[in-house]
């Protein structure tokens, strides 16, 4: 069982980390949160949740690219002055564990978010891998990752890296965009946490604070079933999603109010 092989293993210790918007990255959500409101409403007047999926999916989806970086939006890709909060703390976090000698694994939803983070490490020099859906010769990457000491950054798609990768040489593990359904996004925490392991693995989710992220995440705290009522392999369910919930989900975000870190050992 998966509790008795967790009892052998090293400490597990998971934080979860808050980050502020950029002015650039708040505008253009309060933008996107405007349009989208109003449409994903009268979509469920006329169909109700369930029929309004798509509408709910599609917004829902636009607002967590700007949570991760505005230019992760394929509109948006090349437009100049957005920044994001959530990527800034990803390069203070990932330099910092780079300098200690630590070895990452680094997990988005999103290729297009992972393009920008491969970008970047391009321009500072840093070797990683990556692997995605469509990655091929899986079993060398891997391979590679645990033997080789020179690399230490693996960028993964969080739906390509959840089973099937034995990564135990990684001692911390950054979710860039916090997984709706927490058992995809513990399989991708136990690509380090498995036996082989030796070291403490050290977890960071990335949530971007007073936006969809935090309140899919309050929410979740709230409802233990609301996994199945939200966006999963299936889709969108009207299990324990009611108007109310909907209408927390899409409310306009309030004044910042700065980082803070949540820690929990496991």
């Amino acid at each position: 069982m998966k509790s008795e092989v967790e009892r052998e293993l090293p400490a597990k210790i998971e934080s979860t980390v808050h980050v502020v918007m950029t002015d650039s990255q708040r505008g253009l959500y309060n933008q996107i949160l405007e349009d989208v409101r109003p449409r994903v409403f009268d979509a469920i007047k006329q169909k109700g949740v369930r029929g309004a999926s798509v509408s709910i999916l599609a917004a829902l989806l636009r607002l967590r690219q700007v949570c991760n970086h505005p230019n992760s939006i394929d509109a948006l890709k090349e437009q100049p002055g957005f920044d994001s909060g959530k990527f800034e703390l990803l390069q203070e976090l990932v330099t910092e564990a780079l300098e200690s000698g630590r070895k990452i694994l680094l997990f988005s939803q999103f290729k297009e978010m992972l393009a920008i983070i491969r970008r970047w490490l391009q321009e500072i020099s840093v070797n990683y891998l990556y692997l995605d859906g469509a990655t091929r010769q899986r079993q060398e990457l891997i391979d590679q990752f645990n033997s080789n000491p020179e690399v230490r950054l693996f960028l993964i798609s969080l739906k390509a890296g959840g089973t099937g990768l034995n990564l135990t040489a990684a001692d911390t593990v950054i979710i860039y965009d916090p997984w709706w359904n927490p058992a995809v996004e513990g399989q991708a925490v136990d690509r380090a946490h498995r036996i082989g392991q030796t070291k403490t693995v050290s977890v960071y989710r990335l949530v971007t604070e007073n936006s969809i992220e935090q309140k899919i995440m309050d929410l979740k705290a709230k409802k233990a079933k609301l996994v199945d009522a939200l966006v999963n392999e299936n889709g969108l369910s009207t299990l324990n999603l009611s108007r109310a919930d909907l209408e927390s989900l899409f409310s306009p975000i309030g004044e910042a109010e700065g980082i803070t870190e949540a820690p929990a050992s496991n």
